[in-house]
């Protein structure tokens, strides 16, 4: 099984009421969060399940504490690398099957398979973005950038020359997977589960 998600920020004190909480996180103290989220996950996902990871785990990623916890997350992760990820300790990197800025994956479900864009940042084009490739980031949050972003996608939806109808295009798709979006709800989802919660299945 494959799992998604992004902007998990551990150990991060302005995602808690410990600090300015941009998100608006149910959660007192940056502990209370750390451990929501890893019983969560570890609920969820098991050590034979792939775990996309788009980017910023956590602040840092050099405190022995973090490696602590990350290694505590079951699952084959892999890191799309974020604006807050600091890799550079060698312990934290082997925690993590591989490391990249950005991945094609592909994923099936429900006798359908799709080709998946990874990256931390939200792009506006991105390859087969008109042949059903769908587009999962994070970095955003669920903020006045990613309004825009989701505007922008619908104007070029709106557009029969931007979406390419006239030559069979299919409607674009790209899916915020930030932990604090209602569909993710501060877990790994699987891609059935994003593209429902989010209203992008069809």
């Amino acid at each position: 099984m494959n799992f998604y998600i992004s902007d998990v920020h551990l150990f991060c004190k302005s995602q808690t009421n410990q600090g300015v909480n941009y998100d608006n996180r149910p959660f007192e103290t940056v502990d209370e969060m750390n451990q929501h989220i890893l019983q969560r996950w570890n609920t969820r996902v098991t050590n034979a399940d792939k775990v996309y990871i788009l980017g910023d785990i956590a602040l840092r990623g050099r405190s022995s504490a973090l490696i602590g916890l990350v290694a505590q997350l079951k699952g084959r992760k892999i890191l799309v690398i974020g604006n807050h990820d600091d890799v550079s300790d060698y312990r934290y990197q082997q925690l993590f099957e591989e490391i990249v800025p950005y991945k094609e994956v592909e994923d099936a479900f429900g006798g359908k398979n799709y080709k998946l864009v990874l990256q931390h940042y939200p792009i506006l084009f991105w390859k087969n973005q008109h042949r059903g490739t769908i587009h999962l980031y994070g970095h955003v949050h669920n903020s006045i950038e990613e309004t825009f972003y989701q505007r922008c996608l619908i104007e070029m939806n709106a557009s029969e020359e931007l979406s390419l109808r006239r030559q069979g295009g299919e409607r674009i798709r790209a899916i915020n997977v930030g932990a604090c979006m209602p569909w993710m709800n501060y877990e790994p989802r699987t891609l059935k589960e994003i593209l429902e919660g989010s209203g992008n299945l069809t």
